[in-house]
């Protein structure tokens, strides 16, 4: 049973900075695609980042030269940089590992972007 803990969010003004974890047991991390996604009050969940088992990353535009992906195999860990965040990245983010077409998710941490 794959289970996926995230650490990190909180409330940070404008302009600020935050890093996510997600912790994985229970897969095969090192073969898996990791991903953020977030979900806002009133609106669809969506894909913020994403980082292949070969470290290709991808990032929705809103989150491109400010958000970086990354990943620790030895330590079975995704992180999430989260630099100049704006009032419109507040949402609550879930971690998601994506193995052989099947997708398993953390329970969400929530981020608050305000002054």
């Amino acid at each position: 049973q794959v289970q996926l803990v995230e650490s990190g969010g909180g409330l940070v003004q404008p302009g600020g900075s935050l890093r996510l974890s997600c912790a994985a047991s229970g897969g095969i991390f090192r073969l898996s695609a990791m991903g953020w996604y977030r979900q806002a009050p009133g609106k669809e969940r969506e894909l913020v980042a994403q980082i292949t088992s070969r470290f290709d990353t991808y990032y929705t535009d809103s989150v491109k030269g400010r958000f970086t992906i990354s990943r620790d195999n030895a330590k079975n860990t995704v992180y999430l940089q989260m630099n100049g965040l704006k009032p419109e990245d507040t949402a609550v983010y879930y971690c998601n590992l994506r193995t052989f077409g099947v997708d398993f998710w953390g329970q969400g941490t929530q981020v608050t972007v305000s002054s």
